[in-house]
């Protein structure tokens, strides 16, 4: 296994596939945290009737760590982030973060994409640190009480 940085493990996201589904719908989050984020069965049911949904499986090695799920449209410069969590198991050892940096190398090298969004749940605390320290900006709540945060790519990111 490569190492990026210090000993986080080398992380990629790769599209939720049939081999790796069943895989992506065990992951589960702590207790506390269950409020936060949809399950991943029905965010894949959702992505099934979503054509511009882009699940991914968070990997760690040839472990599935995590799961997020996205939108690019391709007549659309926003891209928003709407699922995105990491197993119980497999918190505090840096994959959120370096799946974070992934996801936006993958968007941004979309090309037609200028800002990325996030939502979560105000009192998620440790994603709103996380998203704060990638250097997304609250910019408030949304009609599902949701916190929103706002990324403007690099223009380098989108040029690719």
């Amino acid at each position: 296994m490569t190492e990026r940085s210090g000993s986080t493990p080398d992380i990629r996201i790769a599209p939720v596939t049939p081999a790796n589904r069943a895989l992506v719908t065990a992951l589960r989050l702590a207790p506390g945290q269950m409020d936060f984020v949809a399950s991943n069965a029905a965010s894949l049911r959702e992505a099934r009737s979503d054509h511009d949904a882009r699940p991914r499986a968070i990997m760690a090695g040839d472990r599935v760590v995590g799961f997020l799920m996205y939108e690019a449209p391709p007549d659309d410069d926003e891209a928003r982030i709407y699922r995105f969590m990491i197993d119980r198991a497999s918190q505090g050892k840096g994959y959120g973060k370096a799946a974070l940096r992934e996801v936006l190398r993958e968007i941004g090298g979309l090309g037609h994409i200028r800002h990325v969004s996030i939502c979560y749940e105000p009192e998620n605390e440790a994603a709103r640190q996380l998203y704060r320290a990638a250097g997304f900006v609250e910019e408030g709540l949304d009609e599902d009480r949701e916190m929103i945060a706002d990324l403007a790519l690099p223009a380098s990111m989108g040029d690719r």
